[in-house]
């Protein structure tokens, strides 16, 4: 997974600041960190929920989740504060390298009828979030020790400034696009 490091540092970048027209090499966006959450509105009636998507989450990423708890009790959404409502995991450096890796080369081509991603999932700021509807997609998944099924949001942060930057550095990092 260095090789991948070193092939964004040596070729991709490069190759987005010439498309960009960028004469400042530290002026070219970069990934700056990768955020994994997933909600758990499920989990207030049953644990098994929680404790599956706690041991998905780590062996997806490596790295021990943080739960998100409520900050103010609302009795119209049924929450408690204190009360556990998500995990988030957020990546750095080398593990978000190896993340970013697996998710264009073995992730993405493993979802059942992919056809791509739009555009659309890029935001102005140029950061891009992907919404998997079944975690099954990830290999350190196997279905046949699957207890529960759950969603899970990848939320890729860049330094861009614009959408239209985040989408040439994405485009350049290999993330299969649909063409409008």
């Amino acid at each position: 997974m260095q090789e991948f490091r070193k092939e964004i540092e040596s070729k991709i970048l490069p190759a987005v600041q010439k498309s960009l027209g960028l004469s400042n090499k530290l002026a070219v966006p970069r990934v700056s960190k990768i955020t994994l959450n997933i909600g758990l509105n499920a989990s207030q009636k049953d644990s098994k929920f929680k404790d599956s998507a706690l041991d998905s989450l780590t062996r997806i990423t490596g790295q021990k989740p943080l739960e998100t708890k409520v900050r103010k009790s609302i009795s119209g959404f049924k929450v408690r504060k204190g009360m556990v409502v998500g995990l988030k995991v957020t990546l750095r450096g080398a593990r978000m390298y190896d993340f970013l890796y697996k998710l264009i080369h073995v992730t993405l081509p493993r979802i059942r009828d992919f056809q791509g991603l739009s555009k659309d999932i890029v935001d102005e700021t140029g950061n891009m979030s992907i919404g998997f509807e079944e975690h099954l997609a990830f290999p350190e998944i196997r279905s046949d020790e699957i207890e529960v099924m759950h969603g899970l949001q990848v939320t890729i942060t860049t330094t861009t400034k614009s959408r239209e930057q985040g989408i040439a550095l994405f485009s350049h990092l290999g993330f299969p696009f649909i063409n409008k």
